[in-house]
């Protein structure tokens, strides 16, 4: 299994990022993908989730209404398309997949700073 996250930099308060997330190595479409941040200090929070075919997305409610959650099952893509970016935002944020069944994998995550 493989999760590359691609698509953080350095933006301004206000300013959009869209990151994007490479899966390979496992059945795509079975699996709910997420995305989840971690700041210095904090703990590994989830962003948003959406279901195996895209239908269903959950967010944080730190998020709702600026960030969106979407896939693409044909490319194994799995995207966070960031708008309305605030300081609190700054985080490292990682791709991951998951189920019940002992299968929980991690991307090396993309670095995403928000100016003020």
């Amino acid at each position: 299994v493989q999760l590359v996250e691609s698509g953080g930099g350095s933006v301004m308060f206000g300013g959009s990022l869209r990151l994007s997330c490479a899966a390979s190595g496992f059945n795509f479409t079975r699996y709910d993908m997420s995305w989840y941040r971690q700041s210095p200090g904090k703990e590994r929070e989830t962003v948003a989730t959406v279901s195996v075919t895209g239908s269903s997305t959950t967010y944080a409610d730190s998020v709702k209404g600026r960030f969106i959650i979407s896939r693409d099952n044909a490319w194994k893509m799995v995207y966070l398309q960031m708008n309305n970016l605030k300081p609190e935002d700054t985080a490292v944020y990682l791709c991951n997949v998951r189920s019940a069944h002992n299968f929980n994998y991690w991307g090396q995550g993309t670095h995403v700073t928000v100016s003020a």
